[in-house]
């Protein structure tokens, strides 16, 4: 099937080409490194399917302009379908299939890592001792084990989050969902509501979808609510924070630290190379201020194992709409369910 790729890079490119090949599809994509915009939809004039990233836009005008170039299937090479109007694709009788479980394990892998960085100050280390300071001042952190962990959000994330924190390092984990997880109140994890979780947590880490409800979950509020000093870290969608609040929570010290592999205002900065180039996002500028903040650029999808996942479900879900089949990765405005 005619295939235009947009968002891609060498990585993109390559593990897509090599999937479709090695699994015998026989799509005919284009890629394209253009972020999708109301500005690049013409790229995609007559093809019948379009595959995009987390900040590509399917908004309504670039939906109604993809319905006009006769596109039929939106294939996201991504878990989060927030950058849908999934009422205009309904509508317009356009297709939208997602990637709903590509490596699990490896978002919440990189999760850990960032809370392990964020306690004992590796990052600050890092940096310091690449220009000879090998002193210790500053650097104090505290031991996980015994602390209380709030897991906002227990899907295939979340959940093994829960699990790590709770079996390996010997947490107190709170969570909260819509949902409880069976296997995890099996393992000691308390359902608690949002309040209490925020109240009580050490550590809050966030692993819901981004829809209405869920947004600026942190915001001024939810922070002022939290222990003096405690940590947050965020690998799921950026506008789930209110990043002035963050940064209001960090100058007067409510906030202990911040770790962010995502960022509401990413879609023009993130997987870019902008060192030669002034960054005229004055938030993202404030936040990387503080040393006790870690910014990554959304890559805790990012492996090996992941990359192969995404390309697999999202070939298979253009074939399957090639060939009429039932599209089990689809998700329609009817199937979003409040958290």
């Amino acid at each position: 099937m005619r295939t235009v790729v947009f968002s891609t890079k060498t990585y993109d490119r390559r593990t897509l080409t090599e999937r479709n090949a090695l699994l015998g599809y026989g799509h005919e994509l284009i890629f394209q490194e253009a972020r999708l915009t109301l500005e690049s939809v013409a790229l995609a004039a007559g093809f019948p399917a379009v595959c995009g990233f987390v900040n590509d836009v399917f908004d309504g005008p670039v939906l109604e302009a993809l319905s006009a170039g006769g596109t039929r299937l939106i294939a996201l090479r991504a878990a989060g379908f927030n950058n849908v109007d999934l009422r205009v694709a309904d509508r317009l009788g356009i297709a939208v299939t997602r990637v709903p479980a590509y490596s699990p394990q490896a978002v919440a892998e990189f999760t850990v890592g960032l809370i392990l960085s964020l306690v004992r100050s590796i990052h600050r280390a890092h940096v310091r001792t690449r220009a000879n300071n090998f002193t210790l001042e500053g650097l104090l952190g505290f031991d996980l084990h015994g602390r209380t962990i709030g897991v906002i959000g227990t899907g295939r994330i979340g959940a093994l989050v829960a699990r790590i924190m709770a079996a390996g390092f010997g947490c107190r984990v709170l969570a909260h969902d819509v949902r409880e997880d069976q296997d995890l109140l099996a393992h000691g994890v308390a359902y608690v509501d949002l309040a209490y979780l925020m109240s009580e947590s050490d550590v809050v880490t966030l692993h819901c979808p981004l829809i209405p409800a869920t947004r600026h979950l942190v915001n001024d509020t939810t922070i002022a609510a939290m222990k003096r000093g405690a940590l947050i870290v965020n690998t799921s969608r950026g506008a789930l924070v209110d990043t002035d609040a963050v940064l209001e929570g960090l100058r007067d010290g409510q906030l202990g630290g911040v770790a962010m592999d995502v960022y509401e205002q990413e879609a023009d900065l993130f997987f870019e190379d902008l060192s030669n180039e002034i960054v005229r996002d004055d938030t993202i500028q404030r936040l990387l201020m503080f040393p006790n903040v870690l910014v990554t650029s959304h890559q805790a999808f990012f492996t090996q194992e992941a990359l192969i996942a995404i390309a697999d479900t999202t070939l298979a879900s253009i074939a399957a709409f090639e060939q009429g089949r039932k599209l089990e990765t689809a998700v329609t405005h009817a199937l979003i369910v409040p958290r």
